[in-house]
């Protein structure tokens, strides 16, 4: 018996996990510092106990949030994206889309369909950060395009929530060419005026903050999203500026009238459920005095 294995006989010392392997129990804050039991933190809707700071929110969990339950009916999954200009950086485009297939589960970053939201029928689309960085491509484009197409034949509202850096570099002008082809067919929904209603959540940049993302009757943002087209420090380089603190984010966007209201995240669907209501969608909920 060696030295180590006499002393561990009495001291009974077992194995330390690994970094991976060690379960993350505790959250801390980036804004307030403050560590928060995870529970607590996904039982207040993925925010701060302490301080109210909105964390990230995973697309399934965002529809969990806003859509009745057992409601949400998910459609286009058999779309996929292809490699049209045969892209390669430091790996092939294919391969990317193979990885973040098996990271997610997805064929895309966005999962759109139809549900209920306080009783109100909707065509839902959210964008998921966790594939690609939610960026927009031809799929995407293309499944937009479709739940809009769904709105107008069932005369329901849009709902778009936003997570995304922007275009798909590696889909170069097919992705930039989404852009148009959303905003068209928003144009369509508009002329029939039926609601579209933009959530930017953290972060909403690039080419889905110049497009459909700005385009909505209603535009709400989560409290501290991130939004804007550029990042800052090429904003700072391009204009030779010193830029406004915070100036990308929802509050100040909302203090410039960029947006339409700054919302809490237990707030959100009664939120929208109302301004669906009041945009004359009716609500299947029987009402009670």
């Amino acid at each position: 018996m060696g030295w180590k294995n006499f002393l561990d006989k009495f001291t009974n010392k077992k194995p330390q996990p690994s970094k991976e392997e060690a379960p993350k129990h505790w959250i801390k804050c980036p804004s307030c510092g403050a560590l928060s039991f995870y529970k607590e933190v996904i039982k207040q809707n993925n925010t701060c106990p302490k301080c109210g700071y909105h964390f990230r929110m995973s697309a399934t969990d965002r529809i969990n949030l806003l859509a009745d339950k057992d409601t949400f009916k998910e459609f286009d999954t058999n779309l996929e994206p292809i490699d049209p200009i045969h892209f390669v950086d430091k790996k092939s485009y294919q391969k990317r889309i193979e990885e973040n297939y098996k990271k997610t589960g997805r064929k895309s970053s966005l999962i759109s369909g139809e549900c209920e939201i306080g009783g109100v029928l909707t065509e839902l689309v959210v964008f998921d950060f966790a594939f690609m960085g939610g960026s927009l491509s031809s799929v995407e484009g293309e499944k937009i395009v479709r739940a809009v197409n769904r709105a107008l034949e069932k005369k329901c509202g849009l709902v778009i929530v936003s997570a995304s850096g922007g275009a798909r570099m590696q889909e170069s002008t097919f992705a930039l060419m989404q852009m148009a082809k959303t905003s068209v067919a928003l144009a369509s929904l508009s002329d029939a005026n039926l609601p579209y209603i933009s959530l930017l959540t953290d972060p909403t940049m690039g080419g889905v903050s110049a497009s459909f993302a700005f385009l909505g009757d209603f535009i709400l943002a989560e409290p501290g999203a991130m939004i804007g087209f550029a990042g800052a420090r090429v904003i700072k380089q391009t204009i030779g500026e010193e830029l406004p603190e915070g100036f990308q984010r929802a509050e100040f966007l909302l203090e410039h009238g960029l947006i339409d209201m700054i919302v809490k995240r237990d707030k959100l669907k009664k939120t929208i459920s109302d301004l669906l209501i009041l945009s004359g969608i009716k609500s299947n909920k029987v009402c009670r005095l």
